[in-house]
């Protein structure tokens, strides 16, 4: 047995439990808030050193035997994601102490907040296709709800449009895990696996390849199924945007890497052709829908939906230097990209709105604000030494190597535009004249420590992205082991069904 598998998942649902029976004590609920996002990033760390010393960690619940029980399966890529959940889950949690009102927390922000952590854990280290849907359910519950919270129109209309896509994704999803287990009798993924390797109905291998592709590519935001994240990610408070922009899209891309690299890893080039294609237009579509907008969490939205055609890139190419690159780049844009959102709800906070022409001053009054927003927003563009920069050049680096040189054209010129977006919102936000100094406009001016913690999450997840620029090593070295897991899915199966419980041989 490995029990430090289970306690990603497990403590979030009891910090939640616990901030329900704390209802009405708000004290009660922000303190376990910060300690249970602590905890689970304390241990998650300790099992990425767990995985990094023994191998794939396998735990069997209920003493149930693979492929007959439920498996819990850490390999290098789940520990990894759920360590990035922790870093994510612990700085939303610092900075909504100082963004989230008493009439949020009067309606369960974070108990919601906890049970949305559980099923991001959860989807990242099951070993059961069937309860990866589940996870996505738990997942889909917690964030429609946090997405309603205010009742606000805007608020409302989004949360419509992104519950019904994500419905759909479920129903598809949900269908395809049908069709598979009346193919191979099982619902574990590495039992899925072996088995489908000694099937001939490769047409019927191939069609449910692409329900899945669609389902998962619809939770990613991919093309052409994108548009339910711009339309709902400016529509929450700031620390839930975060929270849905660092980690939501990115359990569906994991989903994406688990599933083609496990199960529908014997005949890649087929549905390869359509990622690629698809990786492509989400990197375009995403890009020109974001030089388009004049607000702030309106521009960044769809820059997540650019930024995760790099990610589906790194799988289309499918070579061991293109899924390290994929996996470099999920770690770097969750940080990045959570951290942007932050910058922009302290941005809002000083100035009362996200409209661009509203805005503006801020280098002046608030010079560290500014540059903590440069180093996220020229690493989400790529520029050196920052931790951009290595992600997209070793994405951009696999696909010359690949020879899919078109598509590697349209990555660096989304790179550029990319680049022209930030130096808008710079400029808008920034280095212009406050469009309303000559108005009393402005918001009342926030407490010197409530500004103090807003900044240090920020500070913080600037750091790492410094961090990981100047000090890339680990981080490749993490994703190069995790890719050679990848590429190697004998070894994911010899882990749970030929070593049940044990490490990788």
């Amino acid at each position: 047995m490995n029990p430090q598998i289970a306690l990603p998942i497990l403590i979030p649902l009891l910090a939640g439990a616990v901030s329900l029976v704390f209802w009405r004590s708000r004290a009660m609920q922000r303190l376990v808030a910060v300690l249970g996002t602590a905890a689970l990033l304390a241990t998650s760390i300790w099992l990425l050193v767990s995985v990094g010393r023994d191998g794939i960690l396998v735990m069997q619940m209920g003493g149930w035997a693979a492929p007959f029980g439920i498996s819990l399966v850490a390999d290098l890529l789940g520990a990894i994601m759920v360590v990035l959940t922790g870093i994510i889950g612990f700085a939303v949690a610092l900075y909504s102490l100082a963004t989230t009102g008493r009439g949020h927390e009067a309606f369960g922000y974070f108990p919601l907040m906890h049970l949305l952590l559980a099923g991001v854990a959860g989807a990242f280290l099951t070993g059961d296709i069937f309860n990866l849907y589940v996870w996505f359910e738990v997942m889909l519950v917690a964030s429609f709800a946090l997405l309603i919270l205010g009742s606000e129109k805007p608020q409302m209309e989004g949360a419509i449009k992104y519950v019904t896509l994500n419905l759909v994704s479920s129903v598809i999803f949900l269908v395809t895990i049908g069709l598979l287990y009346s193919m191979v009798g099982t619902l574990n993924m590495a039992d899925i696996a072996q088995r489908l390797a000694h099937l001939d109905d490769n047409g019927m291998i191939d069609a449910l390849a692409m329900m899945f592709l669609v389902a998962f590519g619809i939770k990613a935001a991919a093309f052409p199924l994108f548009f339910w994240l711009p339309a709902s990610y400016h529509t929450p408070p700031v620390a839930v945007s975060a929270l849905f922009a660092g980690l939501l899209t990115k359990v569906g891309v994991y989903a994406l890497y688990r599933v083609f690299t496990l199960i529908f890893y014997h005949n890649p080039g087929y549905t390869h052709e359509i990622l690629l294609w698809g990786a492509a237009l989400t990197m375009l579509s995403g890009v020109l829908g974001a030089a388009a907008q004049f607000e702030f969490r309106r521009i960044l939205s769809f820059h997540i939906v650019s930024q995760i055609g790099y990610m589906i890139l790194g799988l289309a190419l499918f070579t061991p230097l293109a899924i390290i690159g994929g996996v470099f780049y999920i770690a770097h844009h969750i940080i990045v990209k959570a951290n942007l959102f932050l910058v922009s709800g302290i941005v809002h906070r000083l100035q009362g709105s996200y409209r661009l022409e509203a805005l503006g001053g801020l280098y002046r009054r608030h010079p560290w604000l500014a540059v903590l927003f440069l180093i996220s927003a020229l690493s989400l563009a790529g520029m050196p030494p920052l931790s951009g920069f290595f992600a997209k050049f070793i994405v951009i680096r696999a696909g010359l190597e690949a020879g899919a040189y078109g598509v590697t054209f349209i990555a660096l010129l989304v790179g550029l535009l990319t680049l022209y977006s930030m130096i808008k919102l710079w400029a808008e936000v920034f280095w212009k004249a406050d469009p309303r100094e000559d108005a009393d406009t402005a918001p009342p001016a926030p407490r010197r420590g409530e500004l103090w913690l807003m900044m240090t999450p920020v500070a913080g997840l600037a750091l790492c992205t410094l961090f990981i620029g100047l000090n890339a090593g680990p981080l490749y070295s993490l994703a190069e082991a995790s890719a050679g897991q990848l590429l190697a899915p004998e070894r994911y199966i010899e882990a749970v069904l030929g070593n049940a419980g044990g490490g990788e041989r």
